[in-house]
């Protein structure tokens, strides 16, 4: 096996180096970090809950080397806000009660935030063909759903990106 190298990988604004092997995913990577945001779920690109943006691209962490990210802006929900100043998803989501456990709630943000930056005034059909993606073991989706229509609108209003 080769051997481990130390890695800069630069996640929410902050460049962290680690030392890891080559094998280790961005999520196992990120996570042993500290982010525990990103959750582990499937681990085969099938749920969404390690979805995270690189380069303003939403991905499945777990199909992705950590080596293969050096030098890409990595963010993941906590990255797009906090409790003081929340992300108009993360808002939505609150306000809408989009979230029950919340264990997918962290990757159904980063996918529609990724969505939204590219398509910022989706139709509910775009919005369920987006977060097809992204699974939820909860909800009827409904509130998902409303609560990413209802940021697009949030966002738009405030005139653009957040």
């Amino acid at each position: 096996m080769p051997e481990a190298k130390v890695i800069t990988l630069k996640i929410n604004g902050q460049e962290e180096s680690l030392h890891l092997p080559a094998h280790r995913t961005l999520l196992e990577a990120l996570r042993e970090s500290g982010h525990v945001d990103v959750k582990h779920g499937c681990g085969k690109g099938d749920c969404g809950a390690c979805a995270v943006l690189i380069d303003g691209v939403a991905i499945d962490s777990c199909l992705a080397l950590a080596w293969m990210c050096e030098g890409a802006e990595i963010t993941t929900v906590s990255g797009l806000g906090n409790a003081e100043n929340p992300h108009p998803l993360q808002t939505a989501f609150k306000e809408l009660g989009a979230a029950q456990c919340g264990f997918c709630t962290p990757g159904m943000i980063i996918a529609a935030k990724g969505f939204l930056d590219e398509n910022p005034d989706p139709s509910d059909a775009e919005i369920r063909l987006s977060l097809s993606g992204n699974l939820c073991r909860c909800t009827g989706y409904v509130k998902i759903v409303e609560a990413v229509g209802h940021a697009a609108k949030a966002l738009r209003e405030e005139g653009g990106e957040k």
